[in-house]
Parts: C-alpha cells; structure tokens; sequence
C-alpha cells in the first residue's frame, strides 16, 4: 500500500530528505492513510540486497514491534536502517557485537551485566562532576564570545557534556577525551559529503575505539580503580564482559550516549530561542518535565529497524519473514493519538509517553537517566550564565539516513 499524497519514490530515509527536514507532514499522511506501508527502494540501495522496507509510523505499532523481539529482530540486519550500498555482508555482520543489533538471549546477559554502570546510585555519583563542568562548559563559552557577534552553540555548549560524561562514565583520561568524541563523529557522518568521511574511515574509527577500550580494559584488570571498567571487566568469567565485548560497549556508548544527546541539546536550545515563551518560562520554573519534552521534541533518532523472523500482520499489513521493518520515533513522538497538540513545544508537557529512548522492550535507553541529567544540567547552567541568547542563523543540518543531527547553530549572547 502506498499512501495517496506521497510522491512516487518518496524515501523516508533518504539522507538528503532528513538533511533538509524532519519529513513530519508525510508522517502524518502515513499515519492516516497507511500507517504501516512499503517503501520501496532501488535493488541493495540501503546494503541489505533487498527491495525496500516497512515504514511504521504509529505510537502503537512503534511500541508492539519493540516489545516483540521473538517477532522482531535486531541482529539479522542490525538496526541501522540504511546503509551505503557498497557495504558487504561481513561489515554488516561484524556489527552484530554492538549490544544495540544483538537479541535476547545474548542481549539479556550483555545488558544484566553493563546496567551495573547505570544504576540510580552510579548516575548520581557523576551529579556533581557534571554539574561543574556544564558551568565551566557555558562560562567557557560566554568568554570565548566576548567581542564577536555569535558563536556556534554546538561545536562550543552542545558537544562538550556528553562527550565528557561518558569518558566520567568509564574513565578517560581528559587528554584522551577529545579522541573518543573525534572517533565516534567519523563513525556517525559517514553520509555527509562536508566531512569527506567514507564508511572505511568509519570502520576504522570503530576499530580505534575498540581497541582503545580492550586497552583500557586490561589496564583496569590489572590495577582496578572506582570506575565503570573496573565494574564491568575486572573478574572476567564470573558475569563479567570480555575485553573485546567492552570495546563494543563502548562504540554504543560513544554514539548512542554523545552523539543523541548532543543532537538533543542542540534542538533544545533551537526549540527555546524559537518558542521565546517557553524560555522565559524555564528560566523561570525549571521544571523537571523539561528535559522529556526536550527529547521529544528533538528525537535524535528518527528511525531503527528490526527484521521480521516470521510471516506476521501489523497494522493490517502482511509482513514476509526476512522483511526489513522501519520503526519511526519522529513520527511515533508526534502521534496525535497520544499527545495532544504535538506540533507544540510544550515544556510542562505530563503525562509525555515519547519514544525518544526507544519504545519499550528490550532495547529501551540504558542511559536515559544520564541524559536527562546531562539536559538538565546544561539547560540550568545557559539559563544562568546565558539567559539572554537569541538566533543568529538557521540550524545547518548532518546529512544522514536515521540520526536528526544539527552540526551548526549560531547564537548571539
């Protein structure tokens, strides 16, 4: 089924759509007419050797394929939902060490064993550090602005905390710091012509920060210290992850964990200085709601997929096994049928039931507690030193097939 208004080879992951725009009009269609629909797409366009995918575009659809991994699986194909057409199998198949392409049972062990850096008690022990560094992040800013008209608000607010909350996490060194953040944007731009990144570069970055990680690994068996590493790693064997395993882990956290709260932050910030009313009531109130209303706002991720394991129905379509089956949490986060008026930026927003940490199951957000701190620390820590920000520009986009990525926004102090 084709929905009625869409133009003929119209792709949702086309990286030069999402380059431009969040394709929010056609999600509505989609979810009106056919809500569960085939995209078809040039023979292998997206890697996979097939002929197109399912693009599932309601809140209800969203959450039932993420529930249902028996059904629905993350490690047949990943669950990058395009890639370059000249990837091969082996390079796709190598990524099915990520924890976010495994399936249960494998997926269970590995996140029984990594939620142990995630627990209230480990994000609250990071508070404080961070709280620090999201002042010094905005101060730091602030100086560096004196005398010029604008500055860039990603590249001198946006990067820096998430970067530096996951090398807290698991115990970078600050001199090494700046690698992980350089690494894990080569593995995410690879679809960006401005950063003349090919997927080999990427690999190679991939493979840079696995082995830096299997180093830091074994640095730590020897000589454990009140890190994350040494909590993961220390008694291999009795439940704990092997040194290449924690690699892996360490890939999902330097994409998953910097690059999507980055992006969030900077559509926050976007979001604020377009919507001046609901600054001028964060600044005042702070309401804890703010940082949820932020994530669904921005969606960092626009889409995963899973591979359908059996011949199954959803949203009265017939889905083959082997389908490809697109999951899309920009449109699943502005479903009418669960908030109401979501072309609002509504920072008091409760009940907020988005998906922007993935839609239940499995695969949920491990880190979601870290990023709603890392958002409401930084957004407290502009509202005091930064109260008065304005636009000075348009955001400039990231060229990519899943992630909503801003790479540019100049604001004037």
């Amino acid at each position: 089924m084709r929905c009625p208004h869409l133009p003929e080879g119209f792709d949702f992951t086309d990286p030069d759509l999402l380059q431009a725009r969040v394709p929010y009009p056609e999600f509505a269609e989609a979810r009106q007419t056919a809500p569960v629909l085939w995209c078809p797409q040039p023979h292998g366009l997206a890697g996979f050797g097939d002929d197109g995918y399912w693009v599932v575009t309601r809140h209800a659809d969203v959450k039932y394929v993420s529930t249902h991994p028996e059904l629905f699986s993350s490690t047949t194909n990943t669950a990058v939902i395009r890639f370059n057409q000249n990837i091969t199998r082996d390079q796709i198949e190598v990524q099915r060490l990520i924890m976010l392409n495994m399936d249960p049972p494998e997926h269970t062990r590995v996140r029984q064993i990594v939620q142990r850096g995630f627990t209230p008690r480990a994000i609250r022990s990071l508070e404080g550090a961070l709280r620090d560094r999201a002042h010094r992040i905005v101060d730091t800013a602030l100086a560096a602005s004196k005398g010029r008209d604008s500055f860039d608000f990603v590249t001198n607010i946006a990067v820096e905390l998430p970067l530096q909350a996951i090398a807290e996490l698991i115990g970078v060194p600050q001199e090494d710091r700046t690698k992980i953040f350089d690494w894990s944007n080569k593995m995410a731009a690879y679809d960006d012509p401005e950063y003349a990144i090919t997927e080999e570069i990427g690999a190679e970055a991939a493979m840079e920060i696995v082995s830096y990680a299997m180093n830091l690994a074994a640095a730590r068996k020897e000589r454990p210290a009140k890190d994350i590493v040494s909590t993961l790693v220390a008694a291999e064997g009795e439940g704990n992850l092997l040194a290449d395993e924690f690699g892996f882990f360490v890939i999902l956290l330097a994409v998953a964990g910097n690059e999507t709260t980055r992006n969030a932050i900077s559509h926050g910030m976007h979001a604020f200085l377009t919507h001046p009313d609901q600054w001028e009531l964060y600044k005042r109130e702070r309401p804890e709601t703010a940082a949820e209303e932020i994530v669904r706002w921005a969606t960092p991720v626009v889409s995963f997929q899973r591979t359908a394991t059996q011949d199954t129905e959803l949203g009265g379509q017939k889905i083959k096994a082997g389908d490809r089956v697109g999951l899309f949490y920009s449109s699943a986060n502005n479903d009418p049928e669960l908030f109401d008026e979501p072309e609002k930026f509504d920072i008091l927003r409760d009940p907020n039931p988005h998906l922007g940490f993935g839609g239940g199951g499995p695969h949920f957000c491990l880190g979601k507690s870290l990023a709603v701190l890392e958002i409401n620390l930084i957004f407290n820590a502009i509202a005091d030193a930064l109260p008065n920000l304005t636009l000075a520009g348009d955001p400039r986009r990231l060229r990519s097939a899943w992630l909503n990525g801003i790479k540019e926004l100049q604001v004037t102090p």
